[in-house]
């Protein structure tokens, strides 16, 4: 999230990416920090995925990814 915002002040766009568990956490540490960024969560766990299962949930993932990345707020 620290990342996300540092970008963000540079007038770099980006989009914090995590597992969906985490959803909770990043509203809170966004709360925390007065800045909520573009978010995009996927499937979890991630931690024991093979290569093909993390490259199928990128797959899924991607066009979201570029979507929030090149939509202005």
């Amino acid at each position: 999230m620290h990342d996300i915002a540092d970008l963000e002040r540079r007038g770099i766009p980006g989009v914090f990416v995590a597992s969906e568990v985490f959803v909770g956490a990043a509203q809170t540490q966004g709360d925390a920090l007065g800045f909520q960024p573009e978010r995009l969560f996927v499937a979890h766990p991630i931690q024991d995925r093979t290569d093909e299962e993390m490259r199928a949930i990128a797959d899924q993932a991607v066009d979201a990814l570029i979507a929030k990345l090149t939509t202005k707020k």
